[in-house]
């Protein structure tokens, strides 16, 4: 059986990728530990109007219908720093920030750890397991873009939410799906109907 996956929401615009995330995930039966930020939990309810209180969360808040798999996701609050996820000796596949916002970018690139996230991250860097940061901003301010380079000296890997339209997409929910396939290309998986250049 495979690693589980570290999943964080953090409170940049773009919150749906977090949630197409999650349901992908749980759809290709992956095990995942996730956690949410204070910000997220806003972001959440103004972009998606969706209330997912932090102390009481259950799946069918964060995707309205749940899933199927619903006992592959652990989730842990922010301020737990008693999770397992914080920990070196846990051990997981890979972490994915999705999305990243400015503020958890900082606090990653100078190791505060000031939430589980950033702790989590910091775990994933000093073990050297995989660490997608989906950072969702523009324009980037030369102290962002700094903290990009920082973290990606330190083994993460910066994805920015841009998707292509080179497959043709007609709707959002395609150009959210670009991004998440090319999550799932880093950490090894495939959705069924994924498209790949020249395929």
């Amino acid at each position: 059986m495979s690693l589980p996956i570290v999943v964080g929401i953090t409170g940049a615009s773009g919150v749906v990728y977090g949630q197409r995330l999650v349901q992908v995930l749980l759809e290709l039966d992956q095990e995942i530990h996730l956690s949410i930020s204070d910000s997220a939990h806003h972001v959440l309810k103004h972009e998606l109007n969706l209330q997912v209180p932090l102390n009481a969360f259950s799946i069918e808040q964060l995707l309205p219908g749940g899933s199927p798999n619903r006992g592959r996701l652990h989730y842990h609050h922010y301020q737990n720093f008693m999770a397992p996820i914080a920990s070196g000796s846990f051990r997981t596949r890979a972490m994915v920030i999705c999305p990243c916002s400015g503020s958890t970018l900082s606090g990653i690139a100078c190791a505060a750890s000031r939430n589980l996230i950033q702790r989590a991250a910091d775990v994933h860097l000093k073990e050297k397991r995989p660490l997608l940061l989906v950072t969702r901003e523009t324009p980037l301010s030369l102290i962002q873009i700094d903290n990009m380079r920082t973290v990606a000296a330190a083994g993460a890997t910066v994805m920015p939410a841009s998707p292509g339209f080179y497959h043709g997409q007609e709707t959002v929910d395609q150009l959210i799906d670009f991004m998440i396939d090319r999550i799932l290309n880093h950490l090894g998986l495939e959705r069924p109907g994924s498209r790949q250049w020249g395929v």
